[in-house]
């Protein structure tokens, strides 16, 4: 199995052009032509990370984290800490390929990971994205619209939800007029035609209009089709950002403090007292979201689990509602484990021998001292 037929499906879970405008998602060094041997899992890459891999004959590493932000001005490989591992990456013959808001907006990604391990149900995205979709409009005659129906499900098209093949179509009559230079595959140039049409609507992704439109043309009988492509301004029930769910029981604040502890495997975390004497509903972000917390006000959580929270931001929710700041590293940790099952499900089906594991070495540089 080669790298690129990997990437495929993680990009059909977690698709490049959900990612923030600005996040450098995908591939980050190599090549993805190779063939995969071992993968190696982690939220960031470090020096012993990449050793860890080297030690263990990988050579695919995932990461959250995208290793390259910026533009890179310069390669130094003599005492540049990021230039050294590119140089390691390509001496070992290693791809790097990183997944992060795509993966932080995906369905079942970060946040509905750590929704999973605090048991919650009833899990749904704490606010849905905006503006990322498009309707394409095809008139196709009624021989043929099953073809270019199939053709745009097959490009992506069609989707909502956990539903597939979504569309709405309208019997009518189209007509044209060839000019002597046409070749209609209905009727004869030069001559009026009239023909029973359907006119067939699905929605898409932005990322993939291209691809839509592309293969609808490529199915459809006629030498030009008639489509239009407009702009609609629906949530996006695919992507999204943050979860809210329920606990599998009430629990007073300090039953729930010991029960997010232990779940998240937590030495420390921070908080402000809400309102609620009894948690039932929770919402949460992993790793930085709290430009959500007005939302997880507004949909009636009783508490808000994420991380870096600012002074700031405890104040707006003082006496509001609970708010944690669980780390930044201690909510995103737990994603690795379903990408682990996704990819193990991806391997077994292309009856791969390649192995994954996640690192062990710890990313995380955050510690709690402790007297």
């Amino acid at each position: 199995m080669k790298c690129y037929e990997l990437v495929k499906h993680i990009e059909k879970w977690a698709p490049k052009g959900v990612a923030w405008q600005k996040d450098n998602v995908g591939l980050q060094v190599g090549s993805l032509n190779n063939e995969l041997k071992k993968i190696v899992l982690a939220l960031e890459l470090t020096t012993k990370v990449l050793d860890e891999a080297i030690l263990n004959d990988a050579n695919f590493i995932f990461t959250h984290h995208p290793f390259i932000f910026t533009p890179i001005k310069k390669l130094n490989f003599d005492d540049d800490d990021n230039s050294i591992l590119i140089q390691k990456l390509i001496k070992h013959d290693i791809t790097l390929y990183s997944a992060h808001t795509n993966l932080d907006f995906a369905n079942n990604g970060v946040s509905f990971s750590l929704a999973n391990q605090l048991g919650l149900t009833n899990i749904k995205f704490l606010s849905n994205l905006k503006s990322t979709k498009k309707k394409i409009v095809v008139f196709v005659p009624k021989n043929n619209f099953d073809e270019v129906s199939e053709a745009l499900y097959s490009s992506g098209a069609g989707i909502i939800g956990n539903y597939s093949k979504c569309s709405f179509s309208l019997e009518g009559e189209g007509t044209f007029l060839g000019d002597e230079k046409t070749n209609p595959s209905v009727g004869t140039k030069e001559k009026f035609e009239s023909v029973e049409e359907i006119r067939l609507e699905v929605i898409v992704d932005e990322w993939n209009l291209g691809k839509a439109i592309s293969e609808m043309i490529k199915a459809h009988p006629y030498e030009e089709p008639a489509f239009d492509v407009y702009s609609i301004e629906n949530e996006n029930t695919n992507f999204g950002i943050g979860t809210i769910g329920d606990l599998p029981h009430k629990m007073k604040q300090d039953e729930f403090f010991i029960y997010l502890k232990e779940k998240l495997n937590l030495n420390n975390f921070r908080y402000c007292d809400g309102k609620s004497e009894l948690i039932s509903r929770v919402a949460l972000c992993g790793g930085s979201g709290s430009e959500l917390l007005s939302t997880a006000m507004n949909k009636e959580a009783d508490v808000f689990v994420t991380g870096d929270i600012k002074y700031h931001a405890f104040h707006e929710a003082w006496n509001k509602i609970i708010l944690i700041d669980a780390g930044h590293f201690e909510t995103e940790i737990f994603v690795l484990d379903e990408m682990k099952k996704f990819i193990e499900n991806i391997l077994t089906a292309n009856k791969s021998e390649s192995k994954i594991c996640i690192v062990e070495k710890r990313t995380n540089p955050v510690k709690f001292f402790k007297k």
